[in-house]
């Protein structure tokens, strides 16, 4: 029987949604969750002033995600669900190269391609987008009092994630444009993107729901 991939990577922007949407398919799928540690000490003081933390917080960020290599264990990937991530490990170095001087990405860099070459790759990366003014409302809607990265910078992020997909060959990619739905509010939705998800075997796809908003 066919069963779809088997190691998932969901990935995008600050506040598409992949950690709520890689939770309801690892649930859905029965698969092993493997998740990207929030906990960045160097991350407000990087908000406060971005040239001189950048490096420092860049550095924990791509160590955190190399270590979570490890959580994608071999015997995960044939048990019955597989494994879903919510961060593909190459994605890291589109914030270095927003973030850093060019001497630190030039270190970062070094480091990354030692790094990597360690790094499983998945057999599907499902790239959530979305236009700047839903992922600011998205953000404001989820995160309280919580400390927002300035909108500028939300919209370098997602034009960076552009850039990067645009040109990713590394594994199949499902291209999903969420700006007009709801998958975590939706049940309908949520349904129509898994079964998506689970005939996309190859090459570049891409998925344009025409949503409820």
């Amino acid at each position: 029987m066919d069963v779809g991939p088997r190691y998932l990577v969901i990935e995008g922007p600050l506040g598409v949604g992949k950690t709520a949407f890689a939770r309801m398919l690892a649930t859905r799928l029965g698969a092993r969750l493997v998740l990207e540690s929030e906990n960045n000490p160097f991350l407000v003081d990087f908000y406060d002033d971005p040239k001189r933390h950048a490096f420092q917080a860049q550095l924990y960020f791509l160590l955190s995600r190399y270590q979570r290599k490890d959580e994608v264990h071999q015997q995960d990937l044939f048990a019955r669900g597989g494994v879903v991530g919510d961060h593909l490990f190459a994605r890291d170095r589109i914030f270095a190269q927003l973030n850093l001087s060019r001497d630190e990405l030039a270190l970062y860099d070094k480091i990354y391609g030692l790094l990597g070459a360690q790094v499983p790759r998945p057999d599907l990366v499902v790239y959530l987008q979305a236009r700047p003014d839903v992922l600011v409302s998205r953000l404001k809607r989820r995160a309280g009092d919580a400390r927002l990265p300035p909108k500028d910078y939300i919209e370098k992020v997602a034009q960076a994630y552009a850039e990067f997909f645009f040109h990713y060959g590394d594994s199949p990619l499902l291209v999903v444009n969420t700006s007009e739905i709801d998958f975590v509010e939706s049940r309908a939705e949520f349904d129509d993107l898994v079964a998506v998800i689970q005939r996309t075997k190859a090459g570049i796809s891409h998925y344009s729901p025409l949503g409820t908003r």
